[in-house]
């Protein structure tokens, strides 16, 4: 099982970075961004090179049309996507990972191989729980005052 390394002595602490402060809150929204579900799953789907709407609403399993919208205005907005018109009939629409946005593919696709490697680790550790939870309630004891 491999370990992370502990952050150098220079490097601020997670305390610091979410710390009002020191920009705190955009340093949230930001880690709001990139953590969430679709963003990531969008912003993989791209890193092979730009797709138009139609593609990536075909290649996210389980977006809406509404959300893979918001998805992208948002990826844009942070600048870590691109949207290019081309002036055609019909109109074409292409989304692209921008140079910004690259610097963080690495570690998205990093964090999904870490959920496809660890996946059925945790699906057993969920149904373990569960199933504790659930015998728990059977029996009239609290199930969360372990």
């Amino acid at each position: 099982m491999r370990t992370l390394s502990p952050l150098p002595d220079a490097m601020p602490g997670m305390e610091q970075m979410c710390d009002d402060a020191h920009g705190g809150s955009v340093f949230r929204s930001i880690l709001d961004r990139v953590g969430d579900t679709w963003s990531l799953l969008v912003m993989g789907m791209l890193q092979p090179g730009p797709m138009r709407f139609t593609e990536l609403l075909r290649s996210v399993p389980g977006i809406s049309r509404r959300m893979l919208t918001l998805t992208l205005r948002q990826l844009e907005r942070d600048g870590l996507v691109a949207r290019s018109a081309f002036a055609e009939n019909p109109p074409r629409v292409e989304y692209r990972v921008t140079p910004l946005g690259e610097t963080i593919t690495g570690p998205v696709l990093a964090l999904a191989l870490w959920v496809n490697e660890h996946r059925v680790q945790i699906e057993e550790n969920r149904a373990a729980y569960d199933a504790e939870l659930g015998a728990s309630k059977i029996s009239g004891t609290a199930a969360l005052t372990r």
